[in-house]
């Protein structure tokens, strides 16, 4: 049965975590009576567990309904038979009698353990989903606990609580060793079953947004803007960025002195290049500054949300980027599609334009004055 030891050890889970014994009395009580059910399935009617944790105590007594006529002996009793246990029973009162249940001493022991484990573990999850309530999209320092094929497990905060950086939230090419301190992004706290899960990255954008802020008091102010942000973790990130203060230079405040504010936060993301764009509400020049750092000549809009860039020949490499990753950005910053062509190339284009153009004009002439003459 549960001994004395158990209901000392409430008291010290009450003292230690914070956990009303009454918590765990309640819990242990329906669970006492659920395992009873199961293990007399059949054998018994209705039963009533009571604990007294000030007397160490635990009462197992059967409930029956008092009845004129008995019709199903496990949940009633005869009026008869009742008023020899207390005189004053009457038709339709609830008899309680105690017993002792035979060969339960070892289930309950067991149940009283359950009770006691599942309700820490509720009680765990539930305090780090209310500390971690308001630390949704914040930046945390951390420390990498384990490593195993896939997953980085890290200690956040006091220590209490475990971050897991799934494979997708890890950088590309970036080690991670234990004992390794990071600050990381807070993507998600969600409740799961086997208890609060504090899901964090290394590769999302806004583990750039929250590093700047860190380091540009101006973003942190309002004073700048972020107004978009795209990024292929471990290689490079574009931000635009714009002043609501004329007085302000919304770059030089995210460059800052000699570049400091820029290459702190380059160094936290292990030298991934940053590219800070002046963010404008004219979409031509917008993409033209997007595709820093190449110069552009010209942006033309072909379509919907579709231009053509050209650049210097020289530049046709950089502005493109390696497997076109500096297009590929600019056109997610912009939400543009872009087709960067060489100054050659697009006067090439032009070239070819204008002779189809003089083409077409020709031959509408030529038209024209056969038409003239069958008249």
């Amino acid at each position: 049965m549960v001994s004395k030891e158990f209901f000392e050890a409430l008291a010290d889970l009450e003292a230690e975590k914070g956990i009303s014994s009454e918590i765990f009395i309640e819990a242990l009580r329906n669970a006492l009576v659920s395992a009873y059910k199961k293990q007399y399935e059949g054998d018994v009617g209705e039963v009533d567990i009571r604990i007294n944790p000030e007397k160490y105590s635990i009462k197992y007594y059967t409930v029956k309904t008092v009845v004129e006529e008995v019709v199903d002996r496990e949940k009633e009793i005869s009026l008869e038979e009742a008023q020899k246990l207390k005189k004053s029973y009457k038709v339709g009162d609830t008899v309680y009698e105690e017993f002792v249940p035979k060969d339960f001493s070892r289930i309950a022991a067991q149940t009283a353990k359950q009770v006691i484990l599942q309700k820490l573990h509720e009680t765990e999850r539930d305090n780090t989903l209310n500390e971690f309530s308001d630390k949704k999209d914040e930046l945390m320092t951390c420390v990498v606990r384990k490593v195993d094929a896939k997953n980085v497990y890290v200690e956040l905060g006091s220590g209490q609580i475990e971050g897991i950086m799934l494979p997708q939230d890890q950088v590309p090419g970036e080690k991670y060793e234990v004992n390794d301190r990071l600050k990381v992004y807070v993507k998600n706290i969600k409740s799961g079953s086997r208890g609060a899960q504090v899901l964090v990255s290394r590769s999302s954008v806004g583990l750039v947004k929250r590093l700047f802020e860190n380091e540009v008091p101006e973003i942190k102010a309002g004073t700048v803007v972020v107004k978009a942000i795209t990024r292929e973790a471990g290689q490079r990130t574009k931000m635009a960025i714009c002043s609501e203060d004329p007085q302000v230079d919304a770059v030089g405040a995210c460059v800052g002195n000699k570049g400091s504010r820029v290459n702190a936060v380059v160094a936290e993301l292990g030298g991934e290049k940053v590219d800070i764009i002046q963010w404008s509400e004219n979409p031509l020049e917008f993409i033209a500054k997007a595709l820093s750092p190449a110069k552009v000549i010209s942006v033309t809009e072909i379509g919907e949300k579709s231009a053509i860039a050209v650049v210097p020949d020289d530049k046709l490499s950089l502005a493109i980027g390696r497997d076109g990753q500096n297009a590929r950005l600019a056109a997610r910053l912009t939400g543009w599609k872009i087709d960067v062509k060489s100054e050659s190339a697009a006067a090439k284009m032009e070239e070819l334009h204008r002779a189809e153009e003089e083409s077409a004009e020709a031959d509408a002439a030529a038209e024209e004055a056969a038409a003239g003459k069958e008249e």
